[in-house]
């Protein structure tokens, strides 16, 4: 897999608040993480990127630290613009990076990113006496850096744990104790790894390894449960059992995966390490403290599983890229799976028998994760097929490179383009 976009995201932060050179190898070089590395670059700082020869879509970048300095931001009539796309990490941590700096700086990003929530972090760093003014306190932003200013503040992470982990990152730069608050605040996943990061990163420079991304491998590994069972026949002609190790009916777990990820990450770090040990899958799965974004993969599972399961607490979904459990709700209703909402909880039925779950076109909401688990479900259920698939590069852009590649790089899978083409590897690439 390639790197993690949450541990590449919170380390270039902190190798920019660093003293000196820091080396991050195995970061991840997608839309979100460029998204970072340019508005780096804008703030003045020195970053390099070197191609990384183990991974097409990871980086060695290379950042020159100030010791927690700014270089000079721009004027209230010229402020430094910084175009965060839809990157909800750049948007947040640079509101606060930029508090540390000296000038005026204006944040925006593309209209979703304009509509997803800010207001707690704003309300946290205005409490530590910066100046934000924010219409609706979302983007677009224009924010007064004054330069370190110690003090307490408290956040709320109802609506996201990135509130807390941009003040996290900035802590001991600025000299702010932080208060968090809110749904499952004292073991917050997301916001535990900023703070694991902030103990391990090198402050005075020097090489720190991205581990590969959980939640990117969360579709290969389902991808091996799905496949362990025959796939639903096409129209007009048999199952294909030659995909499949194991017996008909409902999947098992098996000794022994039949697609394993290289370098699963084993730090405890991201919470969706944990996705392979919920399968079968369990009556329910919450997304407070048990899967982060993996959860929206197990939920391409569900179909397949013995028992409904219910899926929780799935209110932040809403908030993030697109709104994420209707679009679950929506797309998995129009294969024929039988889906319930209700509040902030999804209940999915087994498809009884499996065969009754068909393809249809996936509308992705410009959404990578919806792109990437519908992908998955397209190498059991015939006929998926994903508009706007180019998605996936916001954090994985060769992602169907891997799907179509041959074993052990890849899955070896056919996929069509326009016509019934067959694409071939340089077609399958996001950019």
């Amino acid at each position: 897999m390639p790197g993690s976009k949450s541990v590449t995201n919170r380390a270039l932060v902190l190798a920019a608040l660093a003293d000196g050179e820091s080396i991050l190898e195995g970061a991840l070089w997608s839309e979100d993480t460029q998204v970072m590395v340019e508005c780096l670059q804008e703030l003045g700082f020195m970053v390099n990127v070197g191609l990384d020869p183990r991974e097409p879509c990871n980086r060695t970048i290379t950042v020159y630290g100030l010791g927690g300095q700014l270089p000079p931001g721009g004027t209230r009539q010229q402020p430094l613009e910084l175009f965060v796309g839809n990157a909800g990490t750049a948007a947040r941590f640079l509101s606060a990076l930029v508090c540390l700096g000296r000038g005026t700086y204006r944040l925006h990003g593309v209209p979703r990113m304009h509509e997803r929530p800010q207001a707690a972090l704003f309300l946290a760093l205005r409490d530590l006496g910066y100046h934000i003014h924010a219409p609706h306190d979302r983007l677009p932003a224009l924010i007064t850096g004054d330069g370190p200013k110690p003090g307490k503040c408290r956040v709320s992470i109802e609506e996201s744990s990135q509130f807390a982990s941009a003040l996290i990152l900035c802590a001991k730069a600025g000299g702010w104790s932080i208060q968090i608050v809110g749904e499952n605040a004292e073991e917050s996943p997301y916001a535990a790894m900023t703070s694991q990061l902030c103990k391990v990163f090198p402050s005075k420079g020097g090489r720190f390894r991205v581990e590969p991304d959980a939640s990117s491998g969360s579709y290969f590994w389902a991808a091996g449960f799905l496949l362990r069972r025959p796939p639903a026949a096409p129209e007009g002609g048999p199952a294909r059992p030659e995909l499949v190790e194991g017996g008909l009916g409902r999947p098992e777990l098996v000794e022994g995966p039949l697609i394993t990820v290289h370098d699963w990450p084993t730090s405890g770090w991201q919470i969706d390490s944990r996705f392979p040990e919920f399968w079968p899958l369990p009556a329910a799965i919450s997304r407070e403290g048990q899967l982060g974004d993996s959860i929206m993969t197990a939920m391409m599972l569900a179909p397949f599983g013995h028992n409904a399961t219910h899926f929780t607490h799935l209110g932040r979904l809403r908030l993030q890229e697109c709104e994420r459990v209707h679009a679950i709700r929506a797309e998995l209703t129009r294969c024929g799976a039988e889906v319930l909402e209700h509040a902030d909880t999804l209940t999915i039925q087994p498809a009884v028998p499996p065969q009754s779950l068909h393809g249809a076109e996936i509308e992705t909401y410009g959404d990578h994760r919806i792109a990437m688990c519908f992908a998955i479900l397209g190498l059991i259920i015939p006929g998926i097929k994903i508009k706007n698939p180019v998605c996936v590069k916001k954090t994985f852009p060769n992602f169907f490179q891997k799907l179509a590649d041959a074993p052990p790089h890849g899955l070896g899978a056919a996929i069509l383009g326009p016509g019934g083409r067959e694409l071939d590897h340089d077609d399958l690439f996001a950019d």
